[in-house]
């Protein structure tokens, strides 16, 4: 009775209907609450599955970004075979030397990388649990972390370390002079950063580069068999532009390796989980389901309301209204169920991301660009359910209903 009761509220003196005025949409909207309400549960639920997956998403991919955002560079030299930071990968040390040597590099500072061999031990439990290791020289520091640089002194003591606390629960309470194992070697806490988990270590730990050939190279300190570096962190010299000495790097050493810039390095390894590792994927085929059962639902629904309004909708085709006019009140009405449904599905979803990122302690957050995409999927899903249900509408003929 919507359409009719909105026609009989809009005639000029001439008696002519004017329904172009009348906010048919929002009327057809609001006459029933209960099937409103049950229309926006629904398309919210949709809308809400599709957002804690991309959201997921990008946690995921945010957290394996974090050791990659904090080293002080300008330029990474990498191996050409490594398609992952936390991948083992090293290039020979020979390179690393070749590459001080070229014009407009101020300096080039070793990091080491161990996350399979790296086992810790749980300081209460006694438990073992797998972690990343991060080590460097402290004579040249490669860490934006101010706890880090704080340490430098104490980092040179032989088996010291320090340990992400932001890590995850099982690693344990670690604070300044707690004393554990780390793959089978005693080492001393002798203080915290703070970084975070990804979805593939539970924390990482921090150690000097000779507490790291003791622990994971040959067993010998002072040898001086030292072993291959896994990223070469740059810092190129005032004056001279990155871009410029990334081709003379480039152009110098080997094909062996690479020289990427860090937005470069950092393009590529989320570009890498996105597409290349399965869990990137597995979150976009979540949010592919969810929008095909977002569609489904407001397909559902709006079908369900045209079929009890067929008649008033052949009425108003009757009367000489075309289809475009039809299509329009029933596309209106779908975007505002997007909208009153997406609202709710935000501040649900903000509720749900606050509590799994303090539990899981990963970057999960409603971001202006997980909201611009999602509430896009959320009109696109509603919309394009709308262009399918109103056929209905578009192939009736007022003759075959009077």
């Amino acid at each position: 009775m919507a359409l009719l009761e909105s026609f009989a509220v809009t005639r000029r003196p001439s008696n002519k209907p004017i329904l172009a005025s009348v906010p048919l949409a929002r009327r057809n909207l609001l006459a029933d609450k209960r099937r409103l309400l049950r229309a926006l549960a629904g398309i919210a639920f949709a809308a809400l599955l599709m957002m804690v997956e991309l959201g997921c998403r990008t946690a995921f991919v945010g957290s394996m970004l974090l050791p990659i955002q904090q080293l002080d560079g300008d330029l990474m030299l990498l191996s050409s075979t490594k398609y992952e930071f936390g991948r083992k990968a090293p290039f020979s040390r020979r390179l690393f030397y070749e590459a001080r040597a070229v014009p407009g590099i101020a300096s080039v500072r070793p990091l080491y990388l161990e996350r399979k061999a790296a086992a810790w031990k749980n300081p209460q439990t006694q438990a073992l649990f797998g972690i990343q290791v991060l080590a460097f020289d402290p004579d040249q520091p490669v860490f934006l972390i101010p706890e880090i640089g704080d340490k430098l002194r104490e980092l040179r003591q032989p088996d010291t370390v320090m340990v992400d606390r932001r890590a995850r629960s099982n690693m344990g309470e670690a604070s300044a002079g707690t004393q554990t194992e780390l793959s089978r070697h005693k080492v001393t806490v002798i203080g915290t950063f703070p970084l975070g988990p990804s979805f593939f270590s539970d924390g990482t730990a921090i150690m000097s580069d000779r507490n790291f050939f003791k622990f994971f190279g040959n067993g010998n300190p002072d040898s001086s068999d030292l072993p291959d570096v896994e990223i070469g962190v740059v810092t190129v010299s005032p004056g001279y532009a990155i871009s410029d000495v990334q081709q003379a790097m480039q152009t110098m050493l080997a094909p062996s390796v690479t020289v990427l810039s860090k937005a470069e390095l950092i393009e590529r390894e989320t570009q890498f989980h996105l597409q290349v590792s399965p869990v990137g994927p597995i979150f976009n085929l979540g949010a592919l389901v969810g929008f095909a059962i977002g569609m489904l639902i407001c397909y559902q629904i709006l079908f369900s309301e045209l079929s009890d309004q067929l008649s008033q909708y052949a009425t108003l085709k009757a009367m000489g209204y075309y289809n475009r006019f039809l299509v329009k009140v029933v596309v209106q009405q779908a975007v505002f169920y997007a909208l009153l449904a997406y609202a709710v599905a935000w501040l649900v979803c903000f509720v749900i991301f606050w509590m799994v990122g303090e539990i899981a302690l990963i970057p999960l957050r409603i971001s202006v660009g997980l909201t611009a995409i999602s509430v896009a999927l959320a009109l696109t899903m509603c919309v394009g359910a709308a262009l399918i249900a109103v056929r209905r509408v578009i192939a009736t003929d007022p003759a075959e209903l009077f």
